[in-house]
């Protein structure tokens, strides 16, 4: 598989989230119960223009946000926050196929970052597609955005 990374501009994105410290092997059942818990507050909070579903990674040690975009700021509750995805550089490639390959994704931008003269700051980010019914027969065809931002000035 290539993966075709690029350079650009991360510009403010409102999310709706819930913060957690995660171990890795827990992110496959944390991720899909917060984005609907985060769903059902919007819902019931009639929160409208609600985007695509995100995960930031924080820090290596596991704590991450989970949710999704938002149009503008909210008033959130005990569990679910209002927060913005970081801005700036960040190194970017689209995934295609399982979520259960995101790492060789990762790894991918991490390496050219090396090779290319950019530092990660250790902050990076998916923004998930909208689940289609053919996801189901062809994984292959599952997008995942994702983003690593960087200390380049």
């Amino acid at each position: 598989m290539t993966t075709e990374i690029t350079l650009q501009r991360a510009e403010p994105t409102w999310t709706a989230v819930i913060r957690a410290s995660v171990p890795v092997n827990e992110l496959s059942k944390f991720v899909p119960a917060a984005c609907g818990e985060v769903w059902s507050f919007l819902r019931s909070n009639r929160i409208k223009n609600a985007g695509r579903h995100v995960s930031l990674y924080l820090d290596p040690a596991g704590a991450v946000e989970v949710g999704c975009e938002v149009a503008e700021p909210f008033t959130g509750n005990d569990r679910v926050q209002c927060s913005q995805l970081p801005t700036g550089l960040v190194a970017h490639t689209v995934h295609w196929g399982p979520y259960q390959r995101l790492k060789t994704t990762h790894d991918a931008i991490r390496n050219w970052c090396s090779h290319n003269g950019h530092q990660t700051t250790g902050r990076c980010w998916e923004i998930y597609g909208h689940w289609q019914e053919s996801w189901n027969r062809d994984p292959s065809i599952i997008r995942t955005d994702v983003f690593h931002l960087l200390n380049d000035v």
